[in-house]
């Protein structure tokens, strides 16, 4: 097209001036300038063929152009311009760059060339990477290669310096025109001078090749650009260095590290694949240069003891050149991001291994950096599965083999690798791996951790160790892939590799799982840094403080727990150890002569008791309780470390221990009674110690009574309990807490109170304890306080908080009162207590102070509460002790206002008035403070529910808004939710609704509804309620007779959606789940299973209760057998509408799951079921086996129908009735009526005469014998193979007329010959488990139900329940008469598969057990010898032509076509088989994400031309003048056979659309109409595949016709 331009315009004159005038006149479009490109070109080829006209007008011309209209229009482009668009600015600069490089070769002299290149040189330097540089870019890339290589060279330094520093400047994350500018400098400019050679060359070299830090990932792309477009400059050429210049070789780039440290970086860290396939094109010619050199190279000296990055040596050419081979071979492969391509080329990569370690001397041939490339080009990949693998392969390298150790290898394990283990997928399970059996991943980890340290040098472990805690702390870990880490670190062998760094980084391990909301990975990971710590310290570099506070890092209450393995595991280490610990500075408060723990302790003991220099006056706050925390936990460690030294257990030297450490605590504890003047500091730390020795001292998950530690302790507070709690009841009584501060104090003192009160509890309860006295004292005086502060004056803020301090106290006393009825300090009569409650003036907020006590109140510490949370709390304390009020005086709350009862008691008296403070109430508090508001309406409602219907559902209602807003609070949402149940479906609530039948009922059911909706996303919320109403219908079912379950039975819908429940989870929650399994699987051995209490949230658990529920009913109760019926009912009604759904029902989908839990549970249900009630749902049942269902659905269905038919053998003749259905009825279902006939055995066990049953039976069975089907034939044969076992076993002679025919029948079955499907299939359905191992009465039970079923049958492991888990259930009790167990059969030891598809995947498992696989698919790099070079006007085909690709003369046309896949494939046949256009209606095409996903990239290296359909006609006349054929892809009535049909060299191939083909206007276009000959029925092809098939019959020609040799691309293709 450009060269008939350019000869057009020559043809209306030969004046070359006139010609390039004209052109310069007028406005600089795009097309003007391309114009002007074309025939300068023109009159360039044509001067160098000495033609042209008058030979001095041309330069003269060339520099008018160059100087009146180029360098202006060049200039005027460097900034940037709103009216012309990017792309179009980049065509006119790269337009006017090439006309201008042809008027320097034009204009006859260096002159030109080398005055524009220095004004584009100073252009460059001012504009450095902005915008304005493009066009300076431009023009030293046209001129550069203009300049004489000698007389210019300093120019030509200057530039390339200037060009080289301009790319490796910045760090290439950037974008816009500034980054437009350096890739033109590095795409364009530095290849175009360095093929300028000498000092140009040189230049460059040296800029490219100097010693630096590593490049960031989008310099690494530029830096491979340069070099690969001057490979052929800087790799020499094979007789180079003999020939006669020999001494002005240039560069060998492959003696230079950071070459090589650039391919590196492009191989295994460059995210686009451009740059990656050039790495591979540098490395590939690299070698195949040293191959053809023949002389040995080396890469610089090798670092330390390693090997060069690079060497050849000509002794071991084949070795060398087999390691290459297989190295590109894999890296290419990677490229696909196919796991099963990738997959069997993974052996070859253990083979380069033992290329790469020498058996000799057992060191490394090759640097170990080329195998890291690969793994962190597979740790990098989309695709999870090749991350997974790549992780696996890493993990497993020293199971097999020994490799030397390499600093390289250690830095990309806490680099790359620990990257890519924080990926949570990579933890998941195996297919078919049981829960909670571990990850494979964690295993291997674990593996290889231990393996790889215990094979490093002594010297290194320490800094390799450090390192890899110190990664774990560099990002935000998951719990799963922490706790994995963890683990494995857990299981190094010992040994004195950490310091105090080495802690320091455990501790910020353990912070970072403090993130994570799972608390029992969270617990565990700590468990396991502790036993890091324990096994990698050294002790003598870290003091006992040091250790004390990284302990202080765990949570006690989630890991380091008293009477755990993990403590005793602390204490045995401590022992062991304690002399050893580095003696702590001088200056600390502990300063030791000698490292001891006792004495340690004892001086921690000591100072933390004394008064502490920075206490600043009395109105300070509470000191931070990590002090006390830590002071608690070093004593009873200490103490229980001497313990252990002893043989036997002596309480008296416990005693001694402990007084000594406690002295000091105990001596001030007894003054708090006398010493009116004591630190106000001091008496907080001593309370908060003594609080924190009786809380870590409890010893868990056993009787604490039966602990010599805590009983002695025990002793040590009760001792000290008349001072401290007549020290509490000062400050509380005395007006001394005055401050907002002092409200955490009195919290404090409430708190300890509590505690003594507990203790002495524990004891036995005297009445002359002087705790009793306390208590009567602080009852009184609160209740004194809280009467006389109504006077009416103005409160100031002493008063005010005295008032909250009094409320809270009364709280106190009768909350200790509720929960312990020994305290009963009055009778049931109302007392002054009772009557002050009952007259309080509920939800009365509390006057803020006046202006003085104010800015106080301000000046007060940040920690201080705000006034409204002070209100809070003290409305919070109302409801406290109303709750107790009413708990108390429940029996005298009356249902209506209208009765007076006595005492008078307000509170009591009018529950309307009490109710409605209550929905005030839950309007004022915040959400944490609601619990005694729910209590309170726990009690009121039952009451109200009859007569004020109306404001009891307004409490409903009110509460769940409370509740569904706390749905992502975890620490306040389970109190709340567990309260609100128990007060909205409180028994005696349920059963007056159902009673009544009014809006209460509904409103209850919808809040049912809401629950268990949101239990789908919040884990554990259904079981909270599933499990609350049971019990309560259990205790109502034992204490009441025949109306016991009267409440459950409205409320039947409860129990069914629990049977049926349970989540799909998504791929990350069922890791969780499946992590969880595996932490609690290890039992006692993980403390965190001790120490934190399993909360039963699983989703499995709402099932197991609903089912070990039923499983306590009683069919002979009627109540009960009523409410089973009706659960029944409802349970065949939502199977059919689940069968009737349009939801998509496959495999493991939430419909079979459904399906599948609703035959369990009536599998559950049917031994209570007696004949009226089967009699009414066997119709039902047998429909149900009409429907296709699911393997574990249909097995549920069998199992039943023979559990009924066994029972109750009258059914069996409504049996016989479902083969009587019409074929089209049975064709999917009969198979699950001949399954239930081959158990005829057990149905017919209790019926002495069988012999009309056996011949009914063999009449049916013998019939499908002969069916069409396959599948029936296999399940008629079994069935009749049973049945006539049972015969010959009865000997019945009518029978006898049968047996030759019968016998044949299964002699020929049984001797079934070949090794087709079909015997397999016989073979196999005799195995499976229904039929050979199933027996349907012997193996009834629930771990069949649940488990061993699921299992067998297909379904997903989340639907496996195994029986442990019934039994951990202890909310419902067990069932004594129910079999709970697994019978004697080996039902559980089989392994699942269905019959018809235990065939599949033998093949990939016996593939993969191959150790190399001798053929695998290959990508090839189309890059012949030819350097990828980008020259300046390098269109499409001329990069395509540069790469070494051929290009052949055929035109595809495919405007006629619509859909964007097929463009995109289309793009990609022309270019692998180098058409060289492609035509499409519309350009547009290329940025659709279909059209991208098909023609991967193809559009970057194929010329695309857009042609609209109705431009067609005149596109293809004017071909036909070029000389082209047009040949159309159609089938008409003069069609020629592909096969006969031979294709000029110039084709053009039109393709039509997809439906309607080529429109008959075009048809008359053609030369001729081709056609693809066909064996099938269907009409044509896909428009892509016949112009694909018709693309490479003309490349075959082609090919054939030249004789082509040189494509092996081709012919693999």
């Amino acid at each position: 097209m450009e060269w008939v331009l350019a000869e057009a315009l020559l043809s209306q004159s030969r004046d070359p001036r006139l010609l390039l005038g004209a052109l310069c006149c007028g406005a600089a479009s795009a097309e003007r300038v391309e114009t002007l490109r074309f025939l300068l070109q023109r009159l360039e080829d044509e001067a160098a063929r000495g033609g042209g006209g008058d030979a001095g007008a041309l330069p003269e011309a060339a520099r008018e152009v160059a100087a009146g209209f180029l360098v202006p229009l060049l200039r005027g482009l460097r900034g940037p311009d709103p009216a012309l668009p990017p792309r179009l600015r980049r065509r006119v600069l790269r337009a006017a760059g090439a006309a201008l490089r042809s008027c320097a070769r034009l204009a006859g002299g260096p002159q030109l060339a080398a005055a524009l290149a220095e004004e584009a040189l100073r252009d460059l330097l001012a504009a450095g990477r902005a915008p304005g540089a493009e066009a300076a870019v431009e023009v030293l890339a046209a001129v550069g290669p203009c300049l004489r290589p000698r007389e210019d060279a300093a120019l030509l330094e200057r530039l390339a310096r200037a060009a080289v520093a301009l790319v490796l400047g910045g760090d290439g994350e950037e974008a816009g025109p500034a980054e437009d500018a350096v890739a033109l400098v590095a795409g364009r400019l530095l290849p175009a001078l360095g093929r300028c050679g000498g000092a140009a060359l040189r230049a460059v070299w040296r800029g490219l090749a100097a010693p630096a830090a590593p490049s960031a990932p989008g310099r690494v792309g530029l830096e491979l650009l340069v070099v690969s477009a001057l490979a052929e400059k800087l790799l020499p050429e094979p007789g180079a260095h003999r020939g006669p210049r020999a001494h002005e070789a240039g560069p060998d780039a492959r003696r230079c590290r950071r070459f090589w440290r650039t391919v590196q970086a492009g191989l295994g860290r460059a995210e686009d694949a451009l740059t990656r396939k050039r790495a591979r094109y540098l490395l590939q010619r690299a070698v195949e240069v040293s191959a053809e050199l023949g002389a040995d190279c080396t890469c610089g000296p090798p670092e330390g003891n390693g090997p060069s990055l690079f060497w050849w040596s000509e002794k071991k050419k084949d070795e060398l050149l087999k390691f290459w081979e297989n190295y590109i071979l894999i890296m290419e492969t990677l490229e696909g991001n196919q796991i099963h391509v990738i997959k069997p080329v993974l052996p070859k990569l253990n083979n380069l291994f033992e290329y790469a370690v020498s058996e000799e001397n057992g060191c490394w041939l090759f640097h170990p950096s080329w195998h890291m490339c690969i793994y962190k080009r597979m740790f990098e990949s989309e695709n999870k599965i090749l991350t997974k693998e790549g992780v696996i392969h890493f993990l497993e390298l020293y199971e097999t083999k020994f490799l030397p150790f390499s600093l390289e290898f250690s830095e990309f394990i806490t680099g790359p690798l620990m990257d890519a283990l924080s990926e949570c997928s990579l933890y998941s399970r195996s297919p078919g791996q049981l829960i909670g059996s571990g990850s494979p991943l964690g295993l291997k980890l674990q593996k290889f951790l231990v393996t790889y340290i215990s094979l490093l040098p002594e010297e290194i472990k320490s800094s390799f160790l450090l390192k890899f805690i110190q990664k774990m702390t560099s990002r935000h870990w998951c719990a799963v892939p922490i706790l994995f880490l963890s683990k494995a670190l857990a299981n190094v062998p010992r040994s004195k590799v950490l310091g105090i760094e080495g802690l320091l980084a455990l501790r910020d391990v353990i912070h970072c799982t403090m993130i994570t909301h799972q608390i029992l990975l969270r617990g565990a990971a700590q468990c396991y840094l502790l036993q890091t710590a324990m096994n990698l310290l050294d002790v003598e570099k870290v003091s006992l403080s040091d250790v004390s506070a990284f302990l202080m890092s765990l949570r006690q209450e989630e890991s380091l727990g008293r009477g755990t393995s993990l403590w005793a595991e602390l204490c045995d280490w401590l022992g062991a150890n304690e002399s050893c610990f580095k003696q702590p500075p001088a200056c600390s408060p502990v300063g030791l002569h000698k490292p001891s723990l006792n004495a340690y302790v004892k001086t921690l003991v000591q100072e933390y008791v004394k008064s502490p220099a920075w206490e600043t006056g009395e109105n300070c706050c509470v000191p931070d309780w990590f002090e006390a925390k830590l002071v608690a936990l070093m004593v009873l460690l200490a103490v229980d470390v001497e313990g252990m030294k002893t043989p036997y257990s002596e309480k008296r030297r416990t005693e001694n221990i402990l007084r000594i450490f406690l002295n000091p605590l105990l001596d001030a504890l007894m003054k708090f009674g006398t010493n009116a003047y004591m630190s106000l500091l001091k008496t907080d730390r001593c309370l908060q110690l003594l609080l924190k020795l009786l809380h870590t001292s409890m010893v868990k998950d056993s009787s604490t009574q039966n602990d010599e530690v805590f009983t002695v302790l025990q002793n040590f507070v009760m001792s000290t309990t008349e001072s401290v709690s007549e020290f509490i009841l000062r400050r509380l009584t005395m007006n001394e807490l005055n401050s907002v501060s002092d409200l955490d104090r009195c919290r404090l003192y409430l708190t300890v109170l509590t505690e003594l009160i507990n203790l002495h509890l524990k004891v036995g309860w005297k009445r002359g304890n002087p705790i009793w006295r306390v208590i009567s004292l602080l009852k009184n005086a609160s209740i004194q306080h809280l009467q006389e502060v109504d006077s009416g004056q103005e409160p100031t803020l002493g008063s005010q908080i005295q008032r909250v301090v009094s409320m809270a106290a009364l709280a106190m006393v009768c909350e200790a009162i509720d929960q312990k009825p020994e305290l009963q300090l009055d009778s049931l009569d109302a007392g002054p207590m009772e009557k002050f409650l009952s007259s309080l003036q509920l939800n009365q907020t509390l006057q803020k102070p006046h202006a003085e006590a104010q800015s106080s109140f301000f000046e007060e510490s940040s920690s201080s509460q705000g006034w409204g949370k002070i209100v809070a709390q003290y409305i919070h304390d109302q409801w406290v002790c109303l709750s107790f009020l009413l708990k108390k005086y429940h029996a005298l709350i009356p249902a209506t206002e209208s009765e007076i009862p006595k005492p008078f008691l307000p509170a009591v008296q009018m529950p309307v008035r009490t109710l409605q403070s209550a929905l005030e109430a839950l309007t004022i508090l915040p959400s944490d403070q609601v619990l005694p508001v729910f209590h309170c309406m726990k009690i009121l409602v039952p009451k109200l529910l009859t007569s004020s219907e109306s404001l009891c559902i307004e409490s409903f209602d009110m509460a769940w808004k409370i509740i569904s807003s706390l749905s992502n609070t975890q620490l306040i949402f389970w109190p709340n939710l567990k309260a609100f149940v128990q007060f909205v479906f409180d028994n005696k609530v349920l059963t007056i609704a159902a009673k009544i039948k009014g809006q209460a009922y509904f409103k209850i059911k919808e809040i049912m509804y809401k629950i268990i909706e949101m239990s789908a996303i919040k884990t554990g919320v259904f079981n909270t309620l599933i499990s609350y109403c049971c019990q309560s219908w259990i205790v109502s079912a034992s204490n009441v007779s025949q109306g016991s379950l009267s409440s459950a039975k409205n409320y039947s819908e409860l129990i069914l959606e629990a049977c049926i429940f349970g989540t799909v989870f998504r791929r990350d929650q069922r890791l969780i789940q499946d992590v969880q399994t595996f932490v609690e699987n290890l039992g006692r051995d993980c403390a965190a299973n001790v120490v934190l209490e399993n909360t039963k949230r699983e989703d499995h658990y709402v099932r197991i209760c609903g089912i070990k529920f039923l499983c306590l009913l009683d069919g002979s109760n009627m109540s009960h057998k009523l409410f089973m019926e009706d659960l029944a009912i409802k349970l065949l009604d939502k199977d059919e509408l689940a069968s009737k759904s349009k939801i998509s029902y496959y495999v493991n989908s939430l419909q079979h799951r459904v399906k599948n839990r609703i035959w369990q549970t009536l599998l559950v249900l049917f031994p209570r079921f007696d004949q009226n009630f089967v009699t009414g749902i066997i119709e039902r049942i047998f429909q149900s086996g009409f429907i296709n269902n699911q393997a574990s659905v249909k097995y549920c269905i069998e199992w039943i129908i023979i559990l009924i038919l066994h029972k109750f053998p009258q059914f069996l003749p409504k049996f016989w009735d479902c083969f009587s259905y019409g074929e089209e009825n049975l064709k999917t279902s009969i198979c699950t009526f001949l399954s239930v006939l081959s158990h005829l055995d057990i149905i017919t066990e209790n019926i002495p005469e069988k012999k009309l049953i056996l011949k009914r039976a063999l009449i049916i069975v013998l019939q499908w014998c002969f069916n069409h089907n396959f599948s029936v034939r296999l399940y008629a044969l079994v069935a009749l193979k049973k049945i006539w076992n049972m015969c010959k076993t009865s000997r019945i002679e009518e029978f006898d007329a049968l047996t030759p025919v019968i016998e044949s029948s299964l002699c020929q079955v049984e001797s079934m010959h070949g090794v087709g499907n079909a015997k397999k299939n016989w073979q196999r359905i005799q195995e499976h488990f229904f039929f050979a191992a199933f027996h349907p009465l012997k193996d009834y039970c629930l771990e069949t139900i649940f488990y061993i079923l699921p299992r067998l049958s297909g379904l997903i492991e989340d639907e496996w329940i195994t029986i442990d888990k019934f039994t951990k259930f202890t909310d419902i009790p067990l069932d004594t008469g129910f079999q709970w167990y697994l019978s004697e059969t080996q039902l559980c030891e089989l392994k699942p598969g269905d019959w018809s598809q235990q065939d599949i995947g033998s093949d990939s498992v016996e593939a993969d057990s191959q150790p190399e696989w001798t053929n695998v698919q290959r990508k090839i790099i189309p890059w012949k010898n030819k350097a990828p070079e980008l020259d300046l006007e390098l269109t499409c085909q001329d990069r395509a032509a540069k790469l070494g690709k051929s290009i052949n003369r055929l035109i595809v046309v495919a405007s006629l076509i619509d859909k964007p896949t097929n463009l995109g494939g289309l793009c990609r046949t022309c270019e692998i088989f180098g058409a060289s256009v492609l035509v499409v209606g519309s350009l547009q095409c290329v940025k659709d994400r279909q059209f991208q996903h098909l023609s991967v990239s193809a559009e970057q290296w194929l010329p695309l031309e857009e042609v609209k359909p109705p431009q067609l006609i005149d596109y293809l006349q004017q071909k036909k003048t070029e000389g082209y054929t047009i040949i159309g892809v159609e089938q008409t009535a003069k069609s020629v056979d592909l096969t006969q049909y031979c294709f000029p060299e110039k084709s053009l191939l039109l393709l039509g659309n997809e439906r309607e083909g080529i429109p008959a206007n075009l048809i008359q276009q053609l030369d001729v109409c081709v056609e693809i000959p066909q064996q099938g029925v269907i009409r044509s092809l896909n428009v892509h595949v016949s112009g694909a098939l018709l693309i490479w019959e003309y490349t075959r020609q082609q090919l054939l016709g030249r004789g082509d040799t040189a494509s092996p691309s081709l012919r693999r293709v």
